[in-house]
């Protein structure tokens, strides 16, 4: 069966955008930001997404290629006669379930909340009784399997249209609007009376913070960041590479997508900093930024229902967008192992996925009592846990030996692949850098990830 290919450049690098353009960006990069003391944090950050990231994409992008297939069957493709590295593509394919069975549960967060901001739910709200509206959907478990299957649905309703007309078509519509609401919801907050002192906070560095939390731990979590920000690791990035034809250098692409997911993060901090400091909201709240404060604010402003509405619309969107990508990885694992037709990959994998995402769509109600590291914690924690500091950092590895190491791929045969075509070169001069370097700072992050997650 001959592999479906994206009708454009356009739909190759705005689905690889979306895949990476996620919660990440928008949930997690303005919160973090707002511990670390703002643009200091952003300039380190920036420079960890060009060192760390950016490599580790090309190299995904140049094994999908390289193969046409998925990760379950990229490596061994590959390199047929060094065995071993397919268990490599078993083990990212297990990242992706992973990640699907919460990610698809605080996607249909997003969800809600557009509604209940369509629906005025939050209107004349105190912020407490905000937090209330929050907490009280966590313990329905009917309204949180209900949203996580309107996300499932949707998400492999659109796969089921197959790569061209349901994936490629529908990312360029939701990417496409996505932009749009950005750039107005970050008018409106830039332009809010007291916002500047929150574009101060973002846009000017702050030394202050490197003596309150001291300046490895700045550059730790900027640097982690940097690394999470694009879901590299579990082949979710890779299985676009083997969609694309060999016009273009891959390094260039990266760039393009390292870029767009860029614009999306700080264009979020532009939307959130000036709101919090406009309605005197810490930006340090953590989390609950999005869910609690945020809606209290959109209550203060003049059409806030609107704003509201954008927001997490635009939210929907970044969640939706990875959702989607990941999905066509997963169905793609069926059709490349056991020559499924995609339609029959998505009826298995949509009853499984669902199956799969019960234990966190009912872990802050049923199953509350499952607290796997302690009080206050729950099921997601567990699996976030497994993503966040293993598949994604032990999955990036994997990559990069491989692209390096004569026992894999070699660098040799990763940079005539990454180079084929026009664009911009992968450069060679890095070589020493990715193998003896790059590793040792993905085990540094992997460590000090099990170290603050555990010891702190």
């Amino acid at each position: 069966m001959e592999r479906e290919k994206f009708s454009s450049r356009l739909g190759f690098i705005l689905i690889s955008a979306g895949c990476a353009i996620g919660l990440g960006n928008v949930w997690r990069f303005p919160y973090v930001v707002g511990q670390y003391g703002g643009a200091l944090f952003v300039l380190i950050y920036l420079l960890f997404l060009v060192i760390l990231g950016a490599p580790i994409m090309t190299m995904e992008f140049a094994v999908g290629r390289a193969s046409q297939k998925s990760a379950v069957k990229a490596f061994e493709t590959i390199e047929p006669t060094k065995k071993k590295w397919k268990y490599i593509g078993y083990f990212q394919a297990a990242g992706n379930y992973m990640l699907m069975m919460f990610y698809t549960t605080v996607g249909g967060w997003m969800i809600s909340y557009f509604f209940k901001m369509l629906n005025g739910d939050f209107q004349g709200v105190s912020p407490q009784g905000v937090a209330d509206i929050f907490n009280q959907s966590l313990q329905d478990p009917f309204m949180q399997v209900f949203w996580m299957v309107v996300v499932v649905a949707l998400g492999f309703g659109v796969c089921s249209l197959g790569l061209q007309n349901g994936v490629e078509k529908m990312t360029k519509i939701m990417m496409s609007s996505l932009f749009v609401i950005i750039i107005i919801l970050v008018v409106r907050s830039v332009t809010l009376p007291g916002g500047s002192e929150g574009l101060s906070f973002y846009l000017i560095p702050n030394f202050s913070t490197i003596a309150k939390y001291g300046l490895l731990e700045v550059i730790f979590a900027a640097m982690g960041q940097a690394f999470f920000t694009l879901s590299l690791g579990i082949g979710a990035i890779a299985i676009f590479g083997s969609y694309i034809n060999k016009d273009q250098r891959l390094f260039g692409e990266t760039l393009s997508v390292c870029t767009l997911d860029t614009v999306v993060a700080i264009c979020s901090g532009l939307i959130i900093f000036p709101a919090c400091f406009a309605f005197g909201v810490n930006p340090e709240s953590g989390p609950g930024l999005v869910f609690i404060t945020l809606p209290s604010i959109f209550n203060e402003m003049w059409l806030g229902q609107l704003w509201g509405c954008l927001f997490f619309v635009f939210m929907s969107f970044a969640a939706l967008s990875t959702i989607v990508a990941v999905f066509e990885n997963i169905i793609s694992f069926g059709m490349d192992l056991w020559h499924w037709s995609r339609q029959k990959s998505v009826f298995i994998n949509i009853v499984l996925i669902f199956v799969l995402s019960l234990p966190c769509a009912l872990g802050f109600n049923v199953l509350s009592g499952v607290n796997p590291f302690g009080a206050g914690t729950y099921i997601q924690d567990l699996e976030d846990f497994f993503v966040t500091y293993n598949f994604l950092p032990l999955g990036s590895l994997a990559y990069l030996l491989f692209c390096t190491s004569r026992y894999g791929w070699g660098f040799e045969n990763f940079l005539v692949e990454a180079n084929e075509g026009k664009g911009i070169r992968f450069p060679s001069w890095t070589k020493y850098y990715l193998k003896y370097i790059l590793p040792c700072i993905i085990i540094f992050i992997f460590i000090q990830g099990y170290w603050t997650f555990f010891m702190k």
